[in-house]
């Protein structure tokens, strides 16, 4: 018989408390391109305590057959976490005309999450709210994303600040400030994946709930600034699933990056 009495073999994290499920911060969101269903529960298996959600990334849940999509929610639920579909589908529903039909089949498939985003379509701001409100008229809890996708395209640092505030109003859970999957030449990043930290700043200091914010910050540097800034629960997104247990040591100040941030501390 296994022992477990007095494991992990230490009595704190460096960076401090790191909360725990079920939580509404420090909410991590990994980026599923289809991987198998073998592979999806050894995730969780390893990893369901560090995830909160599981995005089906692009507009790749519709090439699922219905049955592995069902199999991903109701797994993933098992570990307290919520698969829902990419942004990208919630766009392509809306320039079809068939948002409604799209939020009828997730929700048939016991999907609870819906993303609304505007990242490649043209999306008017009176739009925008409504689907907010439809959706949780429906019963569905909504994340949004502002920014482009097009870097030529991005609007002002001022402008996303506004769009995520009056999403939050408008009944958002969280707001995710894309970065996509490279977290590079995109929004707060330039093309060297550096965050602009002057960005940063105003995107921080001007949204009425910081905490409501999720950052695709792809990258092992994007990551340490922004839990040198906001702390280890702060919440993230796009990130892969190889990366779930790194990211979480760097949240705990378990890898050398955040350890020394503790140090400087002292």
């Amino acid at each position: 018989m296994v022992d477990y009495v007095g494991w992990p073999p230490v009595a704190c994290w460096p960076l401090g408390h790191r909360l725990i499920k079920p939580r509404t911060q420090g909410m991590t969101m990994v980026f599923d391109k289809g991987i198998g269903l073998s592979a999806f529960r050894d995730l969780l298996e390893m990893a369901g305590a560090f995830i909160d959600w599981i995005k089906l990334g692009f507009a790749s849940a519709a090439l699922y057959p219905s049955w592995v999509v069902q199999q991903k929610v109701w797994v993933a639920r098992m570990y307290g976490v919520e698969v829902y579909a990419g942004g990208t589908l919630g766009e392509l529903a809306i320039s079809q005309g068939k948002m409604d039909e799209l939020m009828t089949a997730l929700w048939q498939r016991d999907i609870r999450w819906l993303e609304i985003s505007d990242g490649t379509i043209e999306l008017a701001v009176s739009d925008r709210r409504r689907w907010i409100v439809k959706a949780r008229e429906r019963g569905f809890q909504v994340i949004t994303e502002v920014g482009k996708k097009n870097p030529a395209k991005a609007p002002p640092i001022q402008v996303l600040v506004a769009q995520a505030n009056a999403d939050l109003t408008a009944g958002a859970s969280y707001v995710i400030v894309e970065g996509r999957e490279s977290g590079k030449g995109v929004n707060l990043f330039d093309q060297h994946g550096r965050l602009r930290m002057d960005d940063l700043e105003v995107m921080v200091s001007g949204i009425t709930d910081p905490a409501k914010l999720i950052w695709e910050a792809p990258l092992k540097p994007q990551q340490c600034l922004l839990i040198e800034r906001m702390g280890p629960n702060v919440n993230f997104g796009n990130i892969q699933p190889e990366e779930v247990f790194p990211l979480e040591a760097l949240r705990c100040g378990l890898r050398s990056d955040t350890f020394a941030m503790a140090l400087q501390r002292k």
